[in-house]
């Protein structure tokens, strides 16, 4: 029994660690999302919200490792959303339509926060230490794709033309050249986005 008891406080620090994490996650990410990795430091988002810079360090330990929480953050909300398109469509039609109308919701909401996905992605080329975080989100969104590619086809009675890394790729670069539209202000890139992802959809079957 002392053990256990001896235990608990240990569990409750870690969790209100975890949720203060949370949050000043949470209010990093519109300074983030806005400046991108390089034009931001922890002191800018200090200034930008209501914690100090002390405060901030005392929960990462530089920027590199804030960056990537908020990121892995964003996107395991994302993959858990697109998840639960996968679990409640019935037909391929509804699969379909249900994906593709958060992928142009996404897209017109949360831009900056893509638009940090991508910063993320590219400065792994160069620094070392975005490149395991990187990789593991790559890797999420990668089954998440599959996850929903391997359902249209089951309710579609057919088979997937291509593999599931191919898939992925194949989304991830017509949504990242809408996003790059959509920034530049072309309003043609939301509008065209779901024929689009319906053509990728089309042809990853057979």
């Amino acid at each position: 029994m002392s053990q256990v008891a001896e235990r608990k406080p240990v569990r409750r620090h870690v969790d209100k660690f975890a949720v203060r994490r949370a949050q000043l996650a949470d209010s990093a990410l519109h300074t983030l999302s806005k400046l991108g990795y390089a034009g931001t430091s922890l002191r800018d988002i200090a200034q930008n919200s209501e914690f100090s810079h002390g405060v901030l360090h005392y929960y990462f330990r530089d920027k590199v490792d804030l960056i990537t929480y908020c990121v892995r953050q964003y996107k395991a909300a994302a993959v858990a959303r697109y998840d639960q398109v996968v679990a409640i469509a019935s037909t391929p039609d509804e699969l379909r339509r249900r994906w593709i109308d958060a992928m142009v919701t996404t897209l017109r909401q949360d831009a900056p926060m893509h638009r940090l996905w991508y910063d993320l992605r590219n400065q792994s080329m160069f620094v070392d230490s975005f490149r395991e975080d990187v990789r593991a989100i790559e890797v999420s969104l990668e089954r998440m794709i599959g996850r929903l590619v391997d359902q249209y086809a089951q309710l579609s009675g057919l088979g997937l033309a291509v593999s599931t890394r191919l898939a992925y790729a194949l989304v991830d670069g017509v949504f990242q050249h809408a996003l790059l539209r959509h920034i530049a202000g072309d309003d043609r890139a939301v509008a065209e986005l779901p024929d689009h992802l319906g053509l990728v959809l089309d042809r990853v079957l057979v």
